[in-house]
């Protein structure tokens, strides 16, 4: 790749709304993230009218429920490698509408076939199996919007 390509690039980013972008090209690979437009949003609460240890008491039980939960729902899962969203957009099981899914629960896959479609900014991005397995779960309904690296597949592999 380039500098002048580079360059191009950088500048496209930086006008438009564009947050991050990866690229690969051959053994080339570029991440960039925009980090001056970020926005901080801070909240104040009222004092509390009692101590703070008792106020924080009840969190406890709180924190360990969450994590009970998030235990559960991992012994739920089956065993395999998780693959995430690399970017923020829209899961498509298939190419169209029409067309049959890219994989379905139980197929096997190699390296490099299409698992999914993520469409950000109405750039369809082709997800690919970065190893080969057999799928042994599919976390994301067809067209619901995923979030960056959101579990999209559990692929048991070979």
């Amino acid at each position: 790749m380039d500098l002048k390509l580079i360059k191009n690039i950088l500048e496209l980013i930086s006008e438009s709304d564009v947050n991050e972008v990866s690229l690969e090209e051959g053994d080339f690979k570029i991440k960039v993230k925009k980090q001056g437009e970020v926005q901080q949003v801070s909240y104040t609460h009222p004092a509390p009218q009692a101590p703070a240890q008792p106020a924080a008491a009840p969190t406890q039980p709180q924190q360990s429920a969450g994590q009970e939960d998030a235990k559960e729902a991992a012994d739920d899962q089956p065993d395999g490698e998780t693959v995430t969203s690399p970017i923020v957009g829209t899961f498509y099981e298939s190419p169209s509408p029409d067309s049959d899914p890219f994989v379905k629960v139980g197929d096997t896959v190699s390296k490099g076939d299409t698992l999914c479609i993520v469409e950000a900014m109405k750039i369809m991005n082709e997800i690919e199996a970065e190893f080969g397995g057999t799928v042994k779960k599919i976390m994301v309904d067809d067209a619901q919007p995923v979030e960056f690296e959101q579990p999209l597949f559990i692929i048991k592999k070979d």
